[in-house]
């Protein structure tokens, strides 16, 4: 055994793989977007308008659409919402350009659901809802018959729908919710992962048997540990079964502002992490706009997508030699068009060449008064501090890296 005072011996360090290995999962076709794959996690949100709307809701779609919303989920609860997206799709071609729409059926929805898989895309619906279990009050447990009875009017109001969706080529996402789990899966599971597991087990063995497997799952729940436990048990439950169905990831009613974020984040972030997850919704209580620059600076940050410059900055400290904030904030009005770039802003020279080794261009503080320039780990020169974000754009226009931003 090694002491105190053995000398502590030389060895080459380690390498460490830092790339997230993405489960394996079978790719599943919505319009012209991939879920699963090996493809890039997908963005998903959710409009707010009534699909009654037409022109609302076309404005709405489009409106995510061109700032990176890949799919578009509407509601539809009622016939005569199911109807209306025939305009919508018609209109969104007309006017725009198709996108992929996902609607979202609740409660006894069968009707409605075969209307809608006409006209979108793919069709989510909620296992705990989709056939109506009336409670007991002094209901104790469910018997083995009547959990099969249940079992086959599921199957029964399922079948139409899924043979209408198979024979289309469209998709289907089975949403479990934790806060709508169906009565009989309370009372034999409990207000637990293995509740909303089973749930959606269930509804997957139906399709399976009638040879549909263009199937996403969803396991939502507003408290992240539970939603963890139930996406991290699902792929258990699958892997044991040979399944390989894509995953959409999201804490649901996560709430508003920084809080609704960092929620979202932590559930959706760690298990993109553990290389789990094919598609995201951050659930936010505000305009659905506001919920796609968190699912790609989760993307982002994980490394799983590009679609913004990396920007590296020290937080400050007594050291700094300019005013770190104002200038990252000036670099960042100059530079952020220029996408899949790494630049770091560094306050001294204490962090920096050291800590932003990986970034493509350096700025650093290195003496009162002046910037030094940096290409990678390389020095290219020293300029005035009044200089330095014009000088910067230079370098990045002489290395032929500079794109003029959009007016």
């Amino acid at each position: 055994m090694q002491t105190l005072e053995s000398p502590i011996p030389t060895a080459t360090a380690p390498e460490f793989d830092t790339t997230i290995h993405r489960r394996t999962t079978r790719p599943v076709r919505v319009g012209d977007v991939t879920i699963g794959g090996g493809y890039p996690v997908v963005v998903q949100s959710m409009i707010n308008e009534d699909t009654l709307d037409i022109d609302g809701s076309v404005a709405g779609i489009r409106r995510l659409h061109e700032i990176g919303c890949e799919i578009v989920r509407v509601t539809v609860p009622s016939m005569a919402h199911a109807k209306a997206l025939a305009e919508i799709k018609e209109k969104l071609a007309a006017t725009y350009r198709p996108v992929p729409l996902v609607a979202d059926v609740h409660h006894n929805g069968m009707k409605i659901a075969l209307e809608v898989a006409k006209h979108v895309d793919k069709v989510r619906i909620n296992p705990g809802l989709y056939v109506f279990e009336k409670p007991k009050s002094d209901r104790t447990e469910y018997t083995p018959a009547e959990f099969a009875e249940i079992g086959d009017k599921i199957r029964e109001t399922l079948e139409p729908l899924v043979i209408s969706l198979r024979d289309q080529g469209k998709a289907m996402r089975i949403g479990v919710n934790h806060g709508s789990l169906a009565e009989r899966m309370l009372f034999t599971y409990g207000d637990t992962p293995q509740g909303m597991v089973e749930s959606a087990l269930e509804f997957i063995h139906i399709c399976e048997s009638l040879d549909f497997r263009n199937i996403v799952i969803s396991l939502k729940a507003s408290r992240v540990p539970v939603m963890l436990a139930a996406y991290r048990l699902m792929v258990k439950r699958m892997d044991d079964l040979g399944m390989d169905y894509p995953l959409h990831l999201g804490v649901t009613e996560a709430g508003d502002g920084e809080y609704g974020r960092i929620k979202s984040t932590a559930g959706i972030g760690t298990l993109l992490a553990d290389g789990i997850g094919d598609t995201i919704r951050v659930s936010l209580t505000e305009a659905p706009e506001k919920e796609i620059p968190v699912c790609y600076s989760i993307l982002q940050a994980l490394g799983l997508r590009k679609t913004m410059v990396e920007y590296v900055a020290c937080p400050s400290c007594g050291r700094t030699l300019f005013n770190l904030e104002d200038v990252l904030h000036e670099v960042r009005e100059a530079t952020s068009h220029l996408t899949g770039l790494d630049i770091a802003v560094m306050g001294c020279i204490v962090n920096g060449p050291g800590e932003m080794a990986d970034a493509d261009y350096g700025y650093v503080g290195k003496q009162p008064g002046y910037i030094s320039l940096y290409r990678g780990r390389e020095e290219i020169k020293r300029v005035p501090e009044a200089n330095g974000v014009a000088e910067l754009i230079e370098l990045i226009k002489t290395d032929g890296r500079w794109v003029e931003p959009d007016a």
